[in-house]
């Protein structure tokens, strides 16, 4: 792995311990030489995230689209700043820029953006680690919805699987190194199992 794309609020949060864990994912990426992929704001979680690892002298790779680059401050400073079209051309590149993906808390465009690479998972368009850093659980709820969609068979157990979880940043970047990609043949069963 080179990069890592993190999905995180473009606010702090409520919790000192989300700005705390920022650090913590900044430590984990520049104590692996793992360069950072990021939505290119210079705000919130995202912002203080691009500048600790600056700080610590790693990579910092931004991807904006244009219509946001001045409502969500762009990021001037970075390794590189890709200036985009669209949302959809912003996630595709910031695909094609990674071997892993992590979300932080975040709001629903964070969870927009971690679903969407995971369903790309889901259907077999690529086999990279997708896992959410889940600082105060934050993310629980979330994640016992989605064993509630596997109970309800919405959701196959295999898939479910694809979702990486730690408290840490280091262990849930350890889990990566260990990813076994989930075979996917077919991800639709006609006999609803």
């Amino acid at each position: 792995m080179h990069r890592i794309c993190v999905f995180c609020g473009s606010s702090v949060g409520a919790s000192s311990a989300y700005v705390e864990a920022v650090g913590q994912m900044s430590a984990a990426l520049t104590d692996r030489s793992l360069g950072l992929v990021y939505g290119g704001g210079d705000v919130g979680l995202m912002g203080e995230l691009a500048n600790a690892v600056l700080a610590s002298g790693g990579e910092v790779i931004g991807v904006i689209p244009k219509a946001l680059a001045k409502k969500e401050v762009a990021h001037w400073n970075l390794s590189k700043l890709h200036i985009v079209e669209s949302m959809h051309e912003r996630k595709a590149l910031m695909y094609d820029l990674s071997d892993g993906f992590v979300a932080l808390p975040g709001g629903i465009g964070t969870l927009e953006e971690f679903f969407e690479i995971l369903t790309w998972a889901q259907l077999g368009m690529h086999a990279k680690p997708c896992g959410l850093l889940n600082v105060e659980d934050y993310w629980s709820k979330m994640l016992d919805f989605l064993d509630h969609a596997v109970a309800e068979r919405f959701y196959k157990e295999k898939h479910r699987s694809m979702v990486l979880v730690d408290e840490s940043a280091a262990g849930l970047l350890r889990q990566f190194d260990e990813y076994e990609p989930v075979a996917v043949t077919k991800w639709i069963d006609r006999e609803g199992a």
